[in-house]
């Protein structure tokens, strides 16, 4: 008879794994968790943030342990367009992560520092051979592509800039699209983290994966100096590119997987906006989903990750649609019109639109109107004509934001 390890091996501490861990510590003490990261620190290099209305009132207690910062509102700025929106907006910060899973966990829960060869529904192997058994298994290691499905990508490079004087920023700047439109739409991404601290990221919307770091690091120091600001050093920098999806078939994408029949979480299990690339919500609510199920056995737990992902892959349908107009109608120098023109919509709709709970009066409105894209292109793209999509099997690296 095999000897279990633990009652819930999780393989991957990233956001996904990483919540999973914190809710079960906090939900299910009852069980042996094991974590197991390749690196030695959970969570990587990363800065994730969120509206706090993406969050329910019964899942904050989860998250709130791990907010580096928060801001009672934010900005967005488009040519001849600025407007302050009053969400209240959080960052967690990989290191702020990292601590409060170690906090949260015995340290023989945890193993960092080794590689996850091969996976299991109730078992794994390590890079070096040693097999662990486990009563269940879950996959939240992040993705190296989305086979079968096809969109564009997310292109992001940040980095933490301290500088000389006060930035003057009271809030963040979740969008400044009064930049150049590089490789399709673009815009510039800004943290405050104290007076003289601020975390910059230039992102961009493209059809090509590839990420030039060099030109990236560039636009950062040239934005810093078109606001005056003087850069005594770079703390931090992080880098990624997401995919953003308007079609596939996620049955295929799910059963083109070493085994099939493993418990999937995050990136890996395709919980991420359609459009948007931002995962944390979804993150959030498959942990807490988690933490109430009686059943854990591997494959049980196998064909309730695989029930979740897929409801979530339905109800992303209107968000692929969305992204289908962006990529197959909207040329890269029109997708700044579409982006200007949905910040003007009530600030209750874009908080629901975040938190991919739309209601159908939200979608009508998003469509209403005059529409920043030609029609005809529009309606082609819907029909799956148009402009070619890119096949999103390349390799990614996952961020959520």
């Amino acid at each position: 008879m095999a000897t279990f390890s633990s009652d819930l091996a999780i393989l991957g501490g990233g956001l996904a794994g990483s919540l999973i861990a914190l809710a079960m510590a906090r939900h299910r003490p009852d069980l042996r968790v094991l974590l197991v990261e390749r690196e030695d620190r959970l969570g990587g290099d990363h800065v994730w943030s969120f509206f706090e209305t993406d969050v329910t009132p019964a899942h904050r207690d989860l998250v709130e342990p791990l907010i580096a910062r928060r801001w009672s509102g934010y900005d967005v700025h488009f040519p001849g367009y600025s407007r302050m929106l009053a969400t209240p907006y959080a960052s967690v910060t990989s290191q702020r992560l990292d601590m409060m899973v170690r906090a949260a966990l015995p340290a023989e829960a945890l193993l960092t520092g080794v590689a996850v060869a091969e996976a299991g529904p109730q078992h794994f192997v390590l890079g070096d051979g040693r097999r662990l058994n486990a009563r269940a298994v879950i996959d939240a290691r992040g993705t190296h592509g989305l086979p079968h499905m096809a969109g564009g990508w997310q292109k992001f490079l940040g980095q933490m800039l301290h500088l000389s004087v006060p930035h003057g920023l009271e809030r963040p700047v979740v969008m400044d699209a009064r930049v150049d439109q590089l490789d399709g739409y673009r815009f510039v991404y800004c943290l405050p983290f104290g007076a003289r601290e601020v975390f910059v990221e230039d992102t961009y919307y493209s059809s090509d994966h590839r990420l030039d770091a060099a030109a990236l690091r560039q636009r950062v120091g040239d934005y810093a100096q078109g606001m005056g600001w003087h850069v005594d050093s770079v703390t931090y920098e992080e880098t990624g590119v997401l995919p953003v999806i308007a079609g596939g078939d996620f049955e295929k994408f799910w059963n083109c997987a070493p085994d099939p029949s493993v418990a999937r979480a995050g990136t890996r299990a395709a919980l991420l906006n359609p459009m948007t690339s931002y995962s944390f919500p979804d993150a959030v609510r498959f942990a807490m989903h988690l933490t109430t199920l009686d059943n854990l056995s591997g494959d049980s737990l196998g064909r309730t990750s695989h029930a979740w992902a897929a409801n979530h892959w339905r109800g992303g349908r209107f968000y692929r649609m969305l992204t289908r107009m962006l990529f197959g109608a909207a040329r890269p120098e029109e997708r700044r019109a579409v982006l200007a023109r949905f910040y003007t919509l009530p600030e209750t709709l874009i908080e629901r639109f975040y938190a991919g709970r739309p209601a159908l009066a939200d979608m009508a409105r998003v469509l209403a109107g005059k529409p920043p894209v030609p029609l005809g292109a529009a309606m082609a793209s819907l029909a799956g004509r148009g402009y070619p999509l890119a096949d999103l099997a390349p390799a990614t690296e996952s961020r959520n934001r």
